[in-house]
Parts: C-alpha cells; structure tokens; sequence
C-alpha cells in the first residue's frame, strides 16, 4: 500500500506536469482524488466509461491515463460523465492524467518509447511548440515498405501510408498521436517521412503534393506507450499492483 499524495508528488515532479504547456482541456496531474491509499494502479489511453469500468473490476485505485476526463472542457454532471464519476467516487478510484509531459519525457514518453521501436535510437527533438519539442527526428537508411514493417510491429496493427516521398525514408520525424495536421509545417523542417497516429482527410493529398510520406499508425495504438511504462515504473517503485486496461478506439 502507498499514500496517494507520494504518488502524485513524484509523478508531478517527474513529469514536470507545472513546467510543461498543454492544451487547456488537458488539465494534467491529480484530477480525481480518493480516500489517501493506492495498492493497485490501472494505466489506459482514455479516461472514458468503458475504462473506468474496466478498471473498477480490476479493483484498482489510481487509474492513469493520457488523455483525461476534462478533454472536452467543462461539462455538466449528467449522463456517461455522471456515470464515471460515480463509478470512481463509489469505489475510491483516483485518477491522474498526463498528456503532452508523458508524450515528451525522454525515457518513458510515448516518442521515445515508439523511436526506440522502429530503431531511432539517436533521434534529436525537434518542432518546437511553446518552448518545447513536440517530436523526434532520425535520418534512416530504410525503404519506407521496412518502416512499415517495423511501426506495424509496434502498435501492433495495421499503418496506413501516403507514399509521397518515395521508397527511401530520409529524415523520419515521429510525434505520436494527431500531428498529421500538421504535415505542412513539420514538412518545412527538413522531415522526409512522419511516423505519427492519424491525421485529417487533408494531410494526405498535402503530403503528396509536398513529396513527403507520412505513416499512420493510430492514434490510440501510437500513444499506449507511455502510460503503460509510466504504471509499470509506479508499481515497481511503489511496490504496488498494476494492469493495462485495453480499450482501443481502431483510430
């Protein structure tokens, strides 16, 4: 058993949840408390209803996820939310939720994590966004049918491509998640390839158009990395229990 407030102190340090920007809907750090004791931690994508759930018949009692329960802003206590939150609340389930800081994290961020995968062991940042690197970039010596290969492998699904650039990767850029919106930007900085989770209708044309290639991998199957490194670490650390609650969205 551990006290929930040593968990949030370290995890807050460690994530740099104070220091690193975010979206507004992000809310990142403790956004559900409990009654002050963990003993079973649950790791997932979404804080949504199948998983809280999920993670309510595991009998966990600190669910960490990476995108959170107030990604849509403010809303009314009414319906699914209701629902989640009474789960929660009814069964001492705290809920902590981290976004952009475990995307960026050197070690157990979902970039690095996915680099490490596809054997872009050396990759630099790269993209800034508020004074942070949103991404990672590598040049490879790769055929870009090879990359496939290898991003298929670690999200364990199909990849969707826009072969605009032809059959040699180049420089690979990887930000994990939704940043096919945008190719045209990240094009600009030298990237030959993007490895990220999805991207809007338009992305594809532009990146032909532009003579980049861009892979989808998922957005959900691109970001599991990271909450299911930083549970593990948490279990360990903490002497706790922990479990992976799958539920994929397919996009």
């Amino acid at each position: 058993m551990a006290k929930l407030q040593d968990i949030i102190e370290f995890l807050d340090k460690e994530l740099k949840v104070t220091t690193t920007p975010d979206y507004s809907g992000a809310m990142n750090g403790l956004q559900l408390e409990n009654g002050g004791e963990v003993t079973r931690v649950a790791a997932a994508v979404d804080a949504s209803l199948p998983v809280f759930e999920k993670a309510i018949s595991e009998r966990v009692d600190l669910l960490v996820v990476h995108h959170g329960m107030f990604w849509q802003g403010a809303q009314k206590f009414t319906g699914g939310f209701y629902k989640k939150l009474k789960l929660a609340l009814d069964h001492g389930m705290a809920v902590y939720s981290s976004h952009i800081p475990l995307d960026v994290h050197p070690k157990m961020g979902n970039n690095r994590l996915l680099a490490n995968e596809l054997g872009m062991y050396d990759a630099d940042g790269f993209f800034e966004w508020k004074g942070i690197q949103l991404g990672l970039r590598q040049s490879l010596d790769l055929e870009l049918d090879e990359l496939k290969c290898r991003l298929s492998v670690a999200v364990g699904g199909d990849v969707h491509v826009c072969a605009g650039g032809g059959n040699k990767v180049g420089m690979v850029g990887l930000i994990t998640g939704g940043a096919g919106s945008q190719i045209a930007a990240i094009a600009e900085q030298g990237v030959n390839t993007l490895v990220t989770g999805e991207g809007p209708h338009w992305s594809y044309p532009i990146a032909e158009e532009m003579g980049v290639n861009v892979l989808y991998g998922g957005h959900y199957a691109t970001e599991t990395f990271g909450v299911r490194r930083l549970c593990g670490f948490l279990a360990e650390r903490f002497t706790l229990s922990d479990v992976f609650i799958d539920h994929p969205t397919g996009l």
